[in-house]
Parts: structure tokens; sequence; C-alpha cells
């Protein structure tokens, strides 16, 4: 289908999904001891990609990532520095707070990524793709046409049965647009893990992961949350003086800004998650 799609071959046991990790080292270090304490093994844990991002430590997240030696892709951000261009290729509209932003905490981020770093980067897949129990899975970043594409629960199901369309997936698991979500139609599964480096702009300090779940039928799956040290991590920001936007919303749970949302996410801000 494509030679940028990694094959892990059949996942057996619980499979946990994270994405977002944006240089957040003590969310990536919380998840990976809610791992270890559940015993899920590193070939049954997947990144949906932006291990670097808004915070203060993205060299130490892509060393802990390789040393845990879980499964990870490619996001927009691995792309742009492993490519070394100038910006985040987040597809922000150009002089928002978001591209505005990204001019502080992607040149720090890629100023800080070590040359092994750089050259482990390439190695990452675009894509991966899996078996769980009879069901054909498939990781992307935003989608399968454009890395960078914000696709939400409210994007219309039209836009995502194309992904499976060419791809013939029963389930994508994506990443990029910051919120954990599901969308089901018929046989056909979407799902966004959400991110662990920053809150879900719901007013809680939560972040998300994604658990598949062992069963023949039906195809199993939990959104789960944890808390871990934000105060470190905002402190952290504010010594490299990063966006104080972003430190702010480790601990309001409240996203600076809506620029990238559509209407109906934007009305849910501030409204805990549920699922």
């Amino acid at each position: 289908m494509n030679d940028k799609i990694k094959h892990i071959g059949q996942l057996e046991g619980p499979v946990l999904l994270f994405g977002g990790v944006y240089s957040n080292l003590e969310a990536l270090t919380a998840l990976k001891q809610i791992a270890d304490r559940q015993g899920i093994s590193p070939n049954n844990i997947i990144c949906t990609g932006d291990i670097p991002g808004y915070c203060a430590d993205p060299e130490q997240c892509l060393q802990l990532i390789r040393k845990w030696g879980i499964h990870a892709i490619a996001g927009n951000v691995e792309i742009q520095i492993r490519d070394g261009l100038e910006d985040c290729g987040c597809d922000f509209e150009a002089d928002s707070r978001c591209d505005l932003f990204a001019k502080a905490w992607y040149p720090y981020a890629q100023k800080r990524v070590s040359a092994g770093s750089v050259e482990w980067l390439k190695t990452l897949p675009e894509f991966l793709e899996f078996d769980f129990y009879g069901k054909k899975c498939l990781v992307v970043h935003g989608s399968f046409f454009r890395t960078s594409e914000f696709v939400f629960r409210s994007t219309p199901w039209e836009v995502k049965q194309r992904n499976f369309d060419e791809t013939g997936a029963d389930v994508i698991i994506a990443g990029h647009c910051g919120l954990p979500f599901n969308h089901v139609s018929g046989e056909k599964y979407w799902l966004n893990p959400g991110v662990i480096g920053m809150p879900a702009n719901d007013g809680t300090p939560r972040v998300w992961y994604m658990l598949l779940n062992p069963s023949e039928k039906p195809f199993h799956f939990t959104h789960e949350s944890f808390e871990f040290d934000n105060e470190e991590t905002f402190a952290r920001m504010l010594e490299e003086e990063l966006p104080i936007a972003y430190a702010k919303t480790l601990t309001s749970g409240l996203w600076d800004n809506n620029d990238i949302l559509p209407e109906e996410e934007t009305a849910a801000q501030g409204v805990a998650l549920s699922f």
C-alpha cells in the first residue's frame, strides 16, 4: 500500500496508545510508570507522534522513548526537525496565536534535539499497521492523506471514511488535534487517544491516553486519564522562558485560544471530559 507504513504484526493483550508528549518529561515519566504497573509490554505501546513540543525537555523525552523501546510514528514536529525545517509544520493559520507561540517553542526544541536523536527520528515510519483480535488497525498522525490535518470528533464522517476507503483499515488511530475522542460508524472506528503533554481544554489538569482491550467481539477500547507533576513542568517552562500561555494551561486545563477548533469543540471548552 505505501512504503511509509511499518507493519508490526499481530498484537495480543492490552495495547496502550498515546500522543503529544510535547517535551513534557514529567507526564511521559508518569505514563511509563502506569504502563509498568499494569505490566504492558513496550511492544504493545504506541505513540502517535509529536514527542517534541511546547514544554522544556525535548531531548530528554526522545531519550526516554528510545530507552523504553516502544513504537512511535513521525508526527509533523518529528518530520520538521528530522528534515531541518524552520517551522513546526503544525498547519496553524499564519499569524494566529498558535503560530506566534510556535515561533518560540519550535526553535527551542530544534536547538536542543541532539544529532543522535535526529538520526533516530529518521528511522520513524509515518504510519504503523497491526492486527488486533480480527481488526486491521492503522496509526496515523493527522490523517492518512496529510500528517498535519486536524481531524476532530465533529469532523464529518465522510472525511474519515476516505481514509478507511484508501487504506482498508477497520480501526484508524490518530493524533495531532490534542483532544481525545472516538467516532464509530458501523464496523469502522476512528480513535484519538488524546495527548499527554497538555490538558484537553476541559478545565481539568488531566491528560489522556487509550487502551485497546483484548476482546474478540465487540472491539473494545477505553479512554484513560491521569495527572502528573504539572508544577514541575510549569517551573521548567518558566525557567526556559517558553510561552507562559502554554505553561498556564498545565494548571488551568484551558487552552489559551481555540484557533484550531471547530465550533462544536470550542463550545465544549471547560466542560470536564467523560467517556
